[in-house]
């Protein structure tokens, strides 16, 4: 078996492991809730707050998240044009997927993304942060594969992207 292979039959075992649990009507609330902490209403509202606090506060934590939601979905956009993988749900026999699911490119996750994208700003700033943030973003990003939107390597490419920018972001300002 090439390795090729048999890495995506795991990926594909770790995700029907998650999105299996989906009947379960309390993690199916608190999931289908959750992942909207890394949509792009909840990340730009609470950046541009942020951002407006920091300006009386004379930080640049709130410039540092701005700078790394935008510039983090650049390649975002140009990772889904040039390696346009159906979401699981369209491939994967017997996902179980939220009503009216996104039908673009699944990756990377731009959820995942957005959510590391403005929590390492912050996490730069305040280090303790890190024990409430961490785990945060890492549920929107299981979020994401319970809800079947995305491979579990989806979501690691955003968390790598979005964290990659956001410590990018922190060391230039």
């Amino acid at each position: 078996m090439k390795r090729g292979t048999s890495l995506y039959r795991f990926e594909c075992n770790v995700f029907y492991f998650i999105n299996a649990h989906y009947e379960r009507k309390r993690l199916n609330t608190f999931f289908h809730l959750w992942t909207h902490l890394g949509s792009a209403p909840f990340t730009i509202g609470i950046t541009l707050c942020l951002l407006l606090i920091s300006i009386f506060i004379s930080s640049s934590v709130g410039l540092e998240m701005a700078c790394s939601l935008t510039i983090s979905h650049l390649p975002v956009a140009m990772l889904k044009k040039l390696y346009p993988r159906k979401r699981p749900y369209l491939v994967l026999y017997q996902t179980k997927v939220t009503p009216n699911p996104l039908n673009d490119h699944s990756f990377p996750s731009g959820h995942t993304t957005a959510i590391f994208a403005i929590v390492l700003p912050l996490i730069l700033y305040s280090p303790p942060l890190a024990l409430l943030l961490l785990p945060l973003a890492l549920l929107v990003g299981i979020s994401r594969v319970f809800l079947g939107l995305h491979y579990p390597s989806d979501v690691l490419a955003g968390a790598f992207l979005g964290s990659f920018v956001g410590m990018l972001s922190g060391m230039v300002f």
